[in-house]
């Protein structure tokens, strides 16, 4: 009755005891409890394909999790995998504390291939810092995707009061914000990850890379300063094309920008994580989350040899998509940035 008074949810159970950098040393495991009577489990076998014989109802991968990881991985993904959308998980692309990255199999049925699976960490949402900052000027997203409607006043007081219904709903409103922006980002033809599919706690998208290697993030790439100076502009015409749909990254760096190499040609880009993405005209920091995000990118390419004019490139940005902001506003939010900046390469110099 204690743990249940603890934990909130399932998740937040595994989240406790999952250590992603442990590994038992053939530990034995107890037996898996299973959630669904064998006639759900031939249900679902009827649902995937007409033959699906080979298919284990288990849900065993080629990719071993680590201790505990399984029930948070594999429950998680039954969705997709009962969807019909995935037939194993191959591989972990990477492991992180707001949310892990896994490979996985197509199913044939939808033209197999690789897949990424986003699995997120139950509290990320929770504890996502600055968060009142991104939830500015946001509705509340249901798991579908829509705005909670006559339901959010009653949602809103769950989430303050931290109730566990309170605490889901926040989760899955952050989720669907990722999924959503990148629906409509992809429809614009931006180079983001074709989202597939969704589940309580994971994403399913279009993967990068290849199965031997992922497609690293920019911050791991050096460029010839002359590739560097044609992905700066791609870049920026993305973040203009993010502004067109009144939609700011909110988190955007050389961290969060894969990049495959292409033969003759300059690499390819790939924009991801979504979750805090803010509205443009919305949320009332939208100027200095936006003078962020170019802010970031511009470090990262002004290493690479790169001319940056990230206040010039702000300015030019702001008054083609907004009205001018008034200058003591944009005085604190330089301010903050710089301030920022200062803490985080502190704080590289430590880590280092």
């Amino acid at each position: 009755m204690m743990q249940e008074n603890v934990y909130q949810d399932e998740y937040e159970y595994y989240e406790a005891i999952y250590d992603p950098s442990w590994v038992a040393p053939n530990q034995r495991r107890k037996p898996k409890r299973r959630r669904e009577s064998q006639t759900a489990q031939s249900q679902v076998i009827t649902q995937l394909t007409d033959d699906l014989s080979d298919v284990d109802v288990g849900y065993n991968t080629t990719y071993q999790p680590s201790r505990y990881e399984e029930g948070w991985l594999l429950d998680s993904l039954r969705p997709f995998y009962e969807e019909g959308l995935i037939t194993d998980v191959l591989s972990l692309v990477k492991g992180g504390k707001e949310a892990s990255v896994y490979c996985c199999e197509g199913h044939p049925a939808r033209g197999g291939g690789l897949l990424a699976a986003k699995v997120y960490r139950p509290r990320m949402f929770r504890n996502l810092r600055n968060d009142k900052m991104y939830r500015q000027g946001r509705e509340i997203l249901t798991a579908g995707g829509k705005p909670a409607g006559r339901d959010a006043g009653y949602i809103e007081r769950a989430i303050r009061n931290k109730t566990s219904f309170g605490s889901q709903a926040a989760h899955t409103s952050w989720l669907m914000y990722e999924f959503t922006a990148m629906e409509t980002l992809y429809q614009a033809g931006a180079p983001v990850p074709q989202p597939i599919a969704s589940s309580p706690n994971a994403v399913l998208m279009s993967y990068h890379g290849s199965e031997e290697l992922a497609a690293p993030t920019l911050n791991t790439v050096a460029l010839a300063p002359e590739e560097a100076g044609v992905l700066f502009q791609v870049v920026l015409r993305n973040i203009d094309l993010m502004l067109q749909h009144d939609l700011i990254h909110g988190d955007l760096s050389a961290f969060n920008i894969l990049y495959w190499p292409q033969e003759g040609v300059p690499g390819e880009i790939t924009i991801i994580d979504f979750p805090q993405v803010v509205n443009l005209h919305n949320n009332r920091k939208a100027h200095f989350i936006l003078s962020r995000d170019i802010q970031r990118v511009c470090e990262y390419f002004a290493r690479q040899g790169v001319s940056c004019k990230p206040q010039a490139i702000m300015k030019d940005l702001w008054a083609r998509h907004v009205q001018q902001p008034d200058p003591q506003d944009v005085a604190a939010d330089q301010s903050r940035i710089e301030q920022m900046l200062s803490e985080a390469v502190a704080e590289a110099e430590v880590i280092g």
